[in-house]
């Protein structure tokens, strides 16, 4: 296994989100998590993240709590929130080399990755100067642009057209083939092979 949440309690405003919630995930699958919104979703990414505190339980990596790992788990981690996480005065290229600063970098040059996203001709642009779509390609290419086992993404189709929407799928496939894992939540369908998905339902 490699992900374990352990008894992970949330609370937030005084209202308990989730409570003594147990499951793992094993390399090669991807975790979809559903409920309706205000059920706790974001929350739940957020603690797996690092960028929010459980109000009881714990998290392990490969069998051993994240808190003790550190950064020897956050460099695991590539996070694509609601929020496309991008610097508008940079440019692409730009972009995706902080991308790689901050993990570890993939073995993919970085204009082979805005090929992967259809944004080959647009390393020079600013990402000030793009549309939503693009813009949320470009978050999205963070997760080839860098060597991360545990893509941890919310509503990663937000302003993305189909065909947009199945390249980032066969993206998706690829990495649990590879072994990584995915946690995510959509509101769009998901096509995905069902031995690969396991879902979680927050209510």
């Amino acid at each position: 296994m490699l992900l374990e949440l352990e008894d992970l309690s949330c609370i937030r405003n005084d209202r308990t989100l989730f409570e003594n919630l147990n499951l793992c995930v094993n390399p090669g699958q991807m975790l979809l998590v559903e409920g309706p919104n205000g059920s706790g979703k974001t929350s739940l990414l957020r603690i797996l993240t690092g960028l929010r505190l459980a109000e009881s339980g714990q998290i392990l990596w490969r069998g051993e709590a994240i808190d003790r790992l550190a950064g020897d788990y956050f460099e695991q981690v590539a996070y694509v929130g609601h929020h496309d996480g991008l610097k508008r005065e940079l440019t692409c290229l730009e972009n995706l080399r902080l991308a790689r600063a901050m993990g570890i970098p993939s073995a993919l040059d970085l204009d082979q990755v805005l090929e992967q996203v259809n944004l080959y001709s647009y390393g020079e642009i600013e990402v000030a100067n793009l549309s939503a779509g693009q813009k949320r390609r470009l978050a999205l290419a963070r997760l080839i642009a860098t060597d991360s086992t545990l893509w941890i993404l919310d509503e990663p189709f937000t302003s993305l057209d189909k065909a947009s929407m199945a390249m980032f799928e066969t993206q998706f496939t690829g990495h649990l083939q590879r072994q990584g894992i995915i946690v995510m939540t959509s509101h769009h369908e998901i096509s995905m092979p069902a031995e690969s998905l396991v879902r979680l339902e927050l209510s």
